[in-house]
């Protein structure tokens, strides 16, 4: 079958390492959009669909969001296969139904997540370590989405058909954690973000390594979607 072709929908504001990340992790051709400039796709014929994080929350009063929205709905509503990461986690719930909200407080650093089982989460331990860095969560979810993933900070990923969304960042490496936490001294102060750096060592980059198969497991599910509808559209000729 031929290589699948995925629209990736970027809406961090300096996509450098996005890009790089995303690139690396997805055994897919990636067709890019800058969302913040509110370059969209005119069509969902796509494969899959992935969104990115980004520094913005998706209740904020910037006009690209909701077309964003929007746009990640109608996907969803023509049953394209779609993955949200961190903020596009966020933006997914939303397109879905459901809602996003301010934490209390800010969880960043690696982190240990705990699933429940899915497709998804195909050999990731039920517990396992990830690289987090968000002051939002999902706190509503879509009607009839499926909790799959949290901690004690709340909800970390969630299914609904053919859509999933993860709060932490699989695809991050070392580079682009220390630039992040970096990126956060005036808003979480040096105390913290320096225990944080002190905490990205390779034995919590390899640890959080597991989580990674995230990627192809979505890329084979996306794959078999699209045989399963190859298969569907012969037997109706």
């Amino acid at each position: 079958m031929s290589r699948l072709r995925f629209a990736l929908l970027n809406a961090a504001h300096d996509g450098e390492h996005t890009r790089r990340n995303f690139r690396r992790e997805l055994d897919a051709d990636l067709v890019e959009f800058d969302a913040t400039d509110a370059h969209l796709p005119d069509h969902t014929d796509f494969d899959g669909v992935v969104i990115t994080g980004s520094r913005s929350s998706v209740y904020w009063d910037e006009p690209w969001i909701p077309k964003l929205v929007d746009y990640v709905a109608e996907a969803a509503d023509d049953g394209v296969p779609i993955l949200g990461v961190c903020y596009g986690h966020q933006v997914l719930a939303e397109a879905l139904g459901g809602r996003v909200a301010g934490m209390d407080g800010f969880e960043i650093g690696y982190n240990t997540v705990r699933h429940r089982g899915d497709d998804l989460f195909e050999d990731v331990p039920e517990s396992f370590t990830v690289f987090t860095t968000h002051g939002d969560a999902v706190v509503d979810l879509p009607p009839g989405a499926t909790l799959l993933a949290e901690n004690e900070h709340g909800v970390h990923a969630f299914r609904e058909g053919h859509c999933w969304g993860v709060q932490f960042h699989p695809e991050y490496d070392v580079e682009t954690a220390r630039d992040v936490a970096d990126g956060k001294r005036d808003s979480l102060g040096d105390a913290r973000v320096d225990d944080v750096l002190a905490g990205i060592t390779p034995d919590a980059f390899e640890a959080a390594c597991e989580a990674k198969s995230i990627f192809d497991n979505f890329v084979a599910y996306a794959q078999d979607v699209k045989r399963d509808r190859k298969v569907t559209a012969a037997a109706d000729d």
